[in-house]
């Protein structure tokens, strides 16, 4: 302890000695050094309250921050639902539109084809006009052709009517001829066919081919009206053939009735030509016989009455198929108008 004591007398006694400013320096910086350490303390305490403020002020802040973010994250949600939804929205737009441009270019297709399907009408249209226009100038000329060929047609129909008419008067003629000698008109008459159908007992014994005496006057008469028929040159060139054909029944072979059929047949035109002094010869081109036996009857070979009807001889009269045939082709040769053919 004296030690201790001993140094710091001898330290004070150094510094009363020749140190004696050293220790009011040194309680100068301690104070420097106290006042500054004090300062920073209460700069740190400062700082610290500032940092604690500006803290809690940042909590604050983050924790409104976080709220904000909070409700920024419920706005974001919210609109990346509404851009999804908008999105969804925008494909069907997008397909709708799609299948909008795909149908407007399908109705613009058809569209296409209408036009063209119009023009082609429209040059159809222009023509039929054009062909309606010469369909009116032909009716017209036709109607010319019509009123010529119509009285083209009342003349030929005349001229056949004249012909008929000339036909069926020497067909009566001579059954009107035969009558009017005979006395009888049951056993002469004109068939469906147009002949006259004279009956086998007129000329014939029953099975023979020669000509009775009392058959003479109605040949006779035959040759008078033929003579005066073919002598007039407007009648004998409607006049192709005048044909004598025989008829027999069933009765016998029909070999036998085809011979006995044509003897008759040829036994009538044979007396038709030499008769008068052969008076007929000279129109000998206009006659020819035929026998056709028991193949055309006109009645029922099973009874008696059916077999006399068909025991006859026929004179029938047929036409010159050129003679009419020129009527025809004068109507024919008519002039046609343009196209009336088509």
């Amino acid at each position: 302890m004296k030690r201790t004591y001993a140094g710091r007398s001898s330290a004070l006694a150094a510094s009363s000695e020749g140190e004696q400013g050293f220790w009011p320096s040194y309680a100068d910086m301690m104070s420097a050094v106290a006042l500054i350490l004090f300062f920073l303390m209460l700069l740190s305490y400062i700082q610290n309250l500032i940092t604690g403020n500006d803290l809690q002020n940042t909590q604050e802040v983050l924790a409104e921050t976080r709220l904000t973010l909070s409700d920024t994250q419920t706005q974001l949600d919210l609109t990346l639902a509404q851009v999804e939804e908008a999105t969804n929205e925008l494909d069907r737009v997008t397909i709708d539109l799609a299948e909008a441009q795909l149908t407007l270019d399908e109705q613009k297709g058809k569209l296409d084809e209408q036009n063209a399907q119009l023009a082609e009408q429209k040059n159809e249209l222009a023509a039929q006009d054009k062909l309606l226009a010469d369909q009116k100038a032909l009716i017209g000329e036709q109607e010319q052709y019509v009123k010529a060929a119509n009285k083209e047609l009342l003349e030929m129909r005349s001229r056949m009517q004249t012909i008929a008419v000339l036909r069926l008067s020497i067909l009566e003629q001579i059954r009107d001829s035969v009558v009017a000698v005979m006395g009888d008109a049951s056993k002469v008459s004109i068939g469906d066919n147009g002949a006259i159908v004279l009956d086998e007992g007129v000329l014939f014994d029953f099975g023979s081919s020669a000509i009775k005496a009392g058959a003479r006057p109605t040949l006779d008469r035959l040759v008078e009206v033929f003579k005066s028929f073919l002598s007039d040159s407007e009648n004998a060139k409607y006049v192709d053939s005048i044909i004598i054909s025989g008829h027999t029944d069933s009765i016998g072979s029909d070999a036998e009735n085809r011979e006995l059929s044509t003897d008759r047949a040829n036994a009538v035109l044979n007396y038709l030509l030499t008769a008068d002094r052969g008076s007929l010869n000279k129109y000998a081109q206009y006659f020819c016989a035929a026998g056709y036996g028991a193949t055309r009857p006109v009645a029922s070979n099973e009874t008696d009455e059916g077999r006399a009807q068909n025991r006859r001889i026929e004179i029938s009269i047929t036409l010159r198929d050129d003679t009419i045939m020129d009527i025809v082709e004068s109507y024919l040769e008519l002039d046609l108008p343009s196209g009336a053919d088509s």
